[in-house]
């Protein structure tokens, strides 16, 4: 089977058609993309790679109904819609992508895989918020994690690196780039995450501030008179590495400017490896342990010293790192060290094979 992925961003739409061994046949990404209207890119694409077999979309909020991959039809457009006020920044962008491929791709089937599917596991402890309980039953609260993709095939390829089967170990994965999210693995399945009703909670992020006292922000709402609009777009554009900083909130930029002994980008990257180390340590508490750390994202497949913080740090936890396999990784590799008795891999993201995976599972490929 001939996949198509796509994965329509805030601003952008990656196409790819893996071939029936999961190679990438074609590849390419529209920047700027202008929604559903915009079809002149992806007719030009579909004309050069070749016919299809199927259309796997990514999609980031299932709701409170979708713990699964689900067939692309008119009753499911619908109810995507109905819960796009879950994940206004991306879900409306995937329903356009779903829009223009149908409107391309008439008759081929297509796939919805949600970033929640992942983290549709975790324990009611786990999951739930302490608030009233007819508050979570009325409006459906939870914590539903995102990032799912990239943590269900990080686990998978760092089980595979280390030879053992995933639901042999108790896994750490780490999806580190712009947005940044933890996973706690156990038996193969998310029994615990950063992420929570929306990807604003967990770790510090280039521009989201992760965990907040929700006492600081009521404080902001009614004694700093920040209006409630402004407040949100804040937390999701100005907070963060980029708050703290000053700069584009860019990771690299941010170690660059510490190096050069910027003290905003000092305390900012302290902050940042501070709430990460500890909420990895956080993670082994759901897991029972840690075989197995796993980075990816691309601060977890490109930063060195992030690895290597989070080793030095965390060797009470059995990591250690090695200092040259870290500084050489590229790609999929192992970087541990000697002495560690839990294993450290990097996994490139390939999120369009999870998609690959679950859409075949689905239409029985």
């Amino acid at each position: 089977m001939r996949l198509l992925v796509v994965n329509a961003g805030s601003s952008s739409l990656k196409l790819s058609v893996l071939d029936a061994d999961g190679s990438v046949a074609a590849a390419t990404t529209v920047q700027p993309w202008d929604g559903e209207g915009h079809l002149a890119p992806l007719e030009e694409f579909l004309a050069g790679c070749g016919p299809v077999d199927a259309v796997g979309h990514r999609v980031v909020h299932g709701g409170p109904r979708h713990t699964g991959a689900a067939l692309v039809d008119e009753p499911l457009v619908a109810y995507l819609e109905s819960v796009s006020h879950l994940a206004p920044l991306h879900n409306p962008r995937a329903l356009a992508g779903v829009a223009a491929t149908t409107r391309l791709l008439p008759g081929v089937p297509a796939v919805a895989c949600f970033d929640t599917t992942f983290h549709a596991s975790l324990p009611a402890a786990a999951a739930t918020y302490a608030v009233p309980r007819e508050w979570n039953a009325r409006w459906g609260l939870r914590r539903y994690g995102f990032h799912g993709l990239s943590h269900a095939w990080a686990a998978r390829r760092g089980a595979e690196l280390v030879g053992r089967p995933a639901e042999e170990l108790r896994i750490v994965t780490c999806h580190l780039g712009a947005g940044a999210s933890l996973a706690a693995v156990r038996d193969g399945r998310s029994v615990d995450t950063t992420m929570g009703f929306t990807p604003l909670a967990g770790l510090v992020m280039h521009t989201r501030p992760g965990t907040l006292d929700p006492g600081l922000l009521l404080w902001l709402l009614e004694h700093g008179h920040v209006p409630a609009a402004e407040l949100g777009d804040v937390l999701e554009h100005s907070a963060g590495l980029k708050g703290l900083s000053g700069t584009s909130g860019d990771l690299r930029e941010v170690l660059a400017g510490r190096d050069d002994g910027d003290a905003d980008c000092a305390l900012a990257a302290e902050v940042y490896l501070h709430r990460l180390v500890r909420e990895i340590a956080a993670m082994t508490a759901a897991t029972g342990g840690l075989d197995l750390l796993v980075m990816t994202g691309g601060v977890g497949e490109h930063s060195a010293p992030v690895r290597a913080a989070v080793g030095a740090a965390l060797g009470h936890l059995g990591l250690a790192v090695d200092p040259f396999r870290n500084e050489e990784a590229a790609g999929d590799a192992d970087v541990t060290g000697a002495g560690a008795t839990a294993r450290t891999v990097v996994v490139t993201s390939r999120e369009d094979l999870e998609i690959r995976r679950q859409a075949l599972e689905l239409l029985g490929g």
